[in-house]
């Protein structure tokens, strides 16, 4: 899928979205409103990562009902998961047997029509900080997704750092 807008009027609201009070949550809502109007989605999802545990957890979800913010889940080795948290490069699923293929949700996912999907990767200072998660109907997403998709999770850094500063987790 091609762009559906400009991202640079985008990428400027959500920079100045990080200026608001309410944080991280404007921050993380001003990513899934521009996310969705350049690159699309039906399902929107931010997860931070715990590297000591092994972990991610859910603190925005356009879909609460599906997906609630709160709990974390394991994240067991594979060839997906380092991808995104060692090797720092972001992921596309383009059909329903690649969302089968690395989510053990894989049946939730299906049902809500979402065939594909763009994971990228939140990073600061070497480090992956969480994941940045974008479903939508099949074939959505493609490589030329990735430059500005990575431009908006750079700006979703301080929000994630927000985050582990309150949960006193900055070493994960």
């Amino acid at each position: 899928m091609t762009l559906l807008a400009d991202p640079l009027p985008h990428l400027v609201a959500v920079a100045r979205a990080g200026g608001e009070s309410g944080q991280p949550h404007a921050l993380f809502a001003a990513l899934d409103t521009a996310m969705g109007a350049v690159i699309g989605h039906k399902l929107f999802t931010v997860l931070v990562y715990h590297a000591d545990a092994a972990q991610s957890e859910r603190h925005y979800s356009n879909q609460p009902a599906a997906y609630p913010v709160g709990g974390r889940k394991p994240v067991t080795p594979s060839a997906w998961t380092e991808r995104l948290f060692r090797e720092r490069r972001p992921y596309v699923g383009r059909t329903a047997d690649d969302i089968r293929a690395v989510f053990f949700d894989h049946e939730l996912i299906l049902s809500l029509g979402c065939q594909s999907v763009l994971n990228v990767p939140v990073v600061w200072n070497e480090r992956t900080l969480g994941t940045i998660n974008l479903l939508h109907e099949a074939g959505w997403y493609e490589e030329r997704d990735l430059p500005v998709a990575t431009a908006f999770a750079a700006l979703a850094a301080p929000g994630y750092l927000e985050l582990r500063r309150r949960e006193g987790d900055e070493r994960s």
